[in-house]
């Protein structure tokens, strides 16, 4: 995918903006790559992780370790959030 000038590749640990659905607007990460079109992802705001249509995600050039539990991951989602709308 094409970000301005930068190719941008969907991988794990991808910091997103969700563009459609009920989660719109918010900060979510690539958890797992299911195949071309679908991806899992954990959201801001919410627990569990959940299959994504990759083209519902706008990526951002940040990445995120995924080395801890998902609490944590959406704690720093959370900060990362907080962050741009300040």
């Amino acid at each position: 995918m094409i970000q301005g000038d930068v190719m941008v590749s969907m991988e794990n640990g991808r910091v997103c903006v969700k563009k459609f659905g009920r989660d719109a607007g918010r900060l979510c990460v690539i958890a797992s790559v299911i195949d071309e079109n679908f991806a899992k992802i954990l959201c801001a705001g919410r627990k569990k992780k959940r299959r994504c249509n990759i083209r519902h995600l706008e990526p951002m050039p940040q990445t995120m370790e995924l080395k801890g539990s998902d609490e944590e991951v959406l704690k720093s989602l959370a900060a990362m959030e907080g962050e741009m709308k300040a």
